[in-house]
């Protein structure tokens, strides 16, 4: 035959070669219509339609061991109250006939499973329902199910334990206003435009939602903080005069044409900040002030509730946690409420040139306040102490070891037990798992009372005999049980968590993974999140969602908090997270590793990847990805320009590029402060000449966290190193994701990670549908 009969044959051979060789890939594409749709259902808004996770919050009644707890899954929105001593569970109201009313009231159409609120508060001794809708007050009795809107109280006010009084701010001054009467009594009169009583920060979210654009006319609950007995309160005038502002400007107002600007107060580190001088009222016939024996106060956050004002018992004194700037010390402060002499019951300094950690340290008082716990990592591990409150003399220290004390979760005073929620305690288990312990406060051995290797969360009774139980890992679905506290058996299964429908989508759970950091020694913790129907004979694009803010770790524990990864894992990715060097609730060295050195964590990140390849060969360490908020927004970034052979796209979103321009209390927290060259050393701009891939930044108009000024300053950067990038400046979007594009954003972001790491275009006419909460 010849030649040239036989070449198409030949051809044919080699084509049919190539086309077997190509099929598969063809096959298993994935960053297509139908996954992007399938994605959008592991989106918490659409995911609670499919699932009922196990993770329940009580609200105890006070009176008695009865709780309630709101469910919310496939059968709709659920309030349901647990009654101990009956030993009964059951919906708290017939929801049908509440919905049936409420909507007769309204005018508006209401479904039983998807009422339009999440909180209730039972009134009239239990007859009676309260609820907010949007900015009405209802209240409704379940005898006969007729529901009323309530009068809205003139301003926003904070009531006396005994509901007697109720405290309000007018024109810059407090005023108590008699409940029972109406007579309203005049506290102070020299309240003025920044420097006035019982104001916190506003927020600009809160300037935005109210209409305000200076933030000293926004409308806020007042800050005061009431005795026991209801007969004192203790509050501060706050001078922000000297303090730094910044504007916002939001271009697209609801209900203007023009762009608004806003100016709020917002210190960057290093300068001055609002001081606050601390006042105690004594409420009778006649009203008597004491101002407290202190010098002004440096307010380093929004808000007051970092001091944590506790009253005694009995009412004549108030204890308060204040934090020295640079976080070099934390007192434990006690005001005599009748003279406003002030004493310090306990001071913790720092351990060389570091910080003590807010975060960590937490303080109950016991015994009425005559004695008081406190938290310290002084040992190198956050542990417990008890103190003598008269003399501040440390009485003992309750626990001991190299692993961490997370959490105090209630004192009993009448057995003379704290109970606490620790992590690292048991061999073997991972460091950041928490389980509930219970030690005596006269000193004894601890016990543990959830025995489950699983990550738990405790609500105890206000007596404290019961408390309410979540645990789950990310490979374990668990549930909530409630237990008793006097040896942790369950005494009742409240909610599981059912996986039918992630097993139905051929869903593998995530895979915790143990590996080490670039040190070689040090033990760090990650997690894989593999897409369903997950093939091990392919090699997928890994793709890294960042978080490296020192004041907590980050890598989920529990199986409800990896959907939104499983969500991006779905496109045709593997999701990873570390907790690297620097993250907290580990030893306080390990913390340290990011002190002054915020830029310089990442190659635990990098080392901890090529680990995970190694063992995992359907990691494709060729294709990275990395993505994240606010702080991740900054980590990705430096991450991304650090090592920039390694990660190949990045998606950031409301990046705090540079420390300089943002929050004093956070970064000279962790930064250091005074303020050095650090600061700029390990700014984002200072590494745009590394950019080698492709990099989207995201920011939002009005973000009052994080200023879009940090972004522009490395968009200034970029350009003028002529790199290429991509960007969106959002209207209307506060910090992260939010806003009304808040799913415009997260499309884009797959998009990006699609388009650059899978090489397929993604589909246009895509858009994400995410049901909301309280949507129909």
């Amino acid at each position: 035959m010849p030649e040239t009969m036989k070449s198409p044959g030949r051809h044919a051979g080699t084509l049919l070669a190539i086309l077997l060789g190509v099929l598969p890939a063809i096959g298993f594409a994935q960053g297509r219509l139908a996954d992007y749709r399938h994605a959008e259902q592991f989106l918490s808004g659409n995911l609670s339609s499919h699932i009922q996770f196990a993770d329940i919050e009580p609200h105890w009644f006070h009176q008695d061991n009865r709780f309630w707890y709101l469910g919310q899954g496939p059968a709709g929105k659920r309030f349901i109250q647990v009654d101990v001593a009956r030993d009964t569970q059951a919906a708290a109201f017939d929801h049908a006939r509440l919905a049936a009313a409420l909507s007769r009231a309204s005018g508006k159409t209401y479904r039983a499973d998807a009422l339009p609120f999440d909180a209730i508060e039972f009134v009239d001794g239990g007859n009676g329902l309260r609820f907010d809708i949007d900015d009405v007050h209802w209240e409704c009795r379940l005898d006969d199910y007729a529901c009323t809107p309530e009068p809205r109280e003139p301003q926003p006010v904070s009531l006396s334990p005994d509901g007697r009084h109720a405290a309000f701010v007018r024109d810059h001054n407090l005023y108590v206003r008699d409940t029972a009467t109406g007579k309203v009594v005049q506290l102070t009169g020299d309240g003025e435009p920044e420097n006035d009583y019982a104001t916190p920060w506003p927020w600009l979210e809160l300037m935005v939602e109210q209409g305000v654009t200076d933030g000293a006319d926004a409308t806020q609950a007042p800050a005061v903080f009431w005795s026991p007995d209801s007969t004192r309160l203790v509050t501060y005038r706050m001078n922000t005069r000297d303090a730094g502002h910044l504007e916002s400007q939001q271009f697209v107002p609801k209900d203007q044409l023009r762009p608004r600007t806003y100016r709020y107060i917002y210190p960057l580190p290093g300068e001055p900040l609002p001081t606050a001088r601390l006042v105690v009222f004594q409420l009778g016939p006649t009203v008597r002030r004491v101002e407290v024996d202190t010098p002004p106060l440096e307010v380093q956050s929004w808000g007051w509730g970092e001091l944590g004002f506790s009253w005694s018992a009995d009412g004549r004194r108030v204890l308060y946690r204040y934090l020295g700037r640079g976080a070099k010390y934390i007192e434990l402060r006690e005001i005599d409420a009748a003279s406003g002499q002030q004493r310090v019951l306990h001071r913790e300094d720092a351990v060389g040139d570091y910080m003590v950690d807010p975060f960590s340290m937490q303080w109950r008082l016991v015994d009425g306040g005559r004695q008081f716990v406190w938290t310290s990592e002084r040992s190198g591990w956050n542990q417990l102490y008890l103190y003598d409150a008269a003399s501040g003399r440390q009485l003992r220290r309750l626990t001991e070891g190299d692993w961490v004390v997370r959490e105090i979760v209630f004192v009993d005073d009448a057995q003379r037990q704290v109970y606490f929620l620790a992590a690292g305690v048991q061999a073997g288990e991972d460091p950041y798992q928490t389980r509930l312990y219970r030690v005596p406060l006269d000193g004894g051995e601890m016990q543990l009372l959830t025995p489950e290797p699983a990550n738990h969360q405790a609500f105890m009774s206000p007596d404290g005999k019961y408390f309410v139980d979540n645990y789950s890992r990310v490979d374990l679905p668990g549930g909530s049980v409630l237990r008793r506290a006097s040896d942790g058996r369950i005494l009742r299964e409240l909610e599981r968590t059912d996986t039918h429908w992630l097993d139905a989508q051929g869903w593998t759970p995530p895979l915790p993974f143990k590996g080490k950091a670039a040190d070689g020694k040090t033990d760090l913790y990650g997690l894989i999140v593999r897409p369903t129907h997950f093939d091990p004979a392919r090699r997928y694009p890994v793709v890294e969602y960042i978080y490296t803010g020192p004041h907590n770790f980050f890598v989920p524990k529990t199986l409800a908090r990896t959907m939104d990864l499983q969500a991006t894992a779905e496109l045709g990715f593997v999701v990873v997270m570390v907790d690297g060097r620097g993250t907290a609730k580990r030893s306080r060295d390990f913390h340290a590793f990011s002190y002054h050195n915020l830029g310089n964590v990442f190659e635990d990140h990098v080392a901890m990847l090529r680990q995970m390849a190694a063992r995992h060969p359907w990691m494709d360490l060729d294709r990275v990805g990395i993505y994240g908020y606010s702080h991740g927004g900054y980590g990705s970034t430096h991450a991304f320009l650090q090592y920039p052979d390694f990660y190949k796209v990045c998606v950031s979103t409301s990046g705090d590029h540079d420390a300089r321009l943002d929050k004093a209390g956070w970064n000279e927290l962790f930064q250091g402060y005074p303020v050095g060259k650090d600061y700029v050393e390990q700014a984002n701009q200072q590494l745009v000449d590394r950019l080698k891939g492709h990099l989207l930044l995201i920011h939002g108009d009005i973000d009052g966290n994080v200023h879009p000024a940090e972004t522009m300053r490395l968009v200034d950067a970029l350009m003028s190193a002529n790199k290429p990038f991509d960007m969106l400046l959002v209207p209307n979007m506060a910090h992260g994701d939010s806003g009304p594009h808040a799913r415009y954003i997260t499309q884009r972001r797959w998009n990006y990670l699609v388009r650059h790491l899978l090489d397929v275009e993604p589909p246009r006419d895509f858009r994400i549908h995410e049901a909301s909460p309280r949507q129909d």
